[in-house]
């Protein structure tokens, strides 16, 4: 029995739910990066930034090319950077909310 579009939607998006994930992914989106680019851009250890890569790796997200010894990054698929910036216009609509609803919030308040 195969597994349903919304599980696979489902692991999809856990695969996205860390920040450094998305982090890289943000970074990829623009160009490729060798590993020792992206670690002053992600701020975490070298370890971590290679546990995330591996998971991005694993779901078939990036992909590698290595030059020398140097390992090169890059998504397999456009339409990643697409959601990526769907996302953020999604995030600032929420927000934008969120600042009118305080807005109106401090304006009614009784003291």
């Amino acid at each position: 029995m195969s597994t349903p579009l919304y599980q696979l939607k489902a692991e999809f998006f856990k695969t996205l739910g860390h920040p450094v994930r998305i982090r890289v992914l943000e970074l990829l989106s623009v160009r490729e990066h060798a590993v020792a680019e992206m670690l002053p851009e992600v701020g975490v250890e070298a370890a971590s930034l290679s546990q995330q890569l591996a998971v991005l790796r694993k779901a078939n997200l990036v992909v590698t090319r290595r030059e020398g010894s140097n390992v090169y990054y890059s998504l397999t698929h456009p339409q990643l950077a697409e959601l990526l910036r769907v996302a953020r216009g999604i995030l600032s609509g929420v927000l934008q909310g969120q600042a009118e609803l305080l807005a109106d919030l401090r304006a009614t308040s009784q003291p």
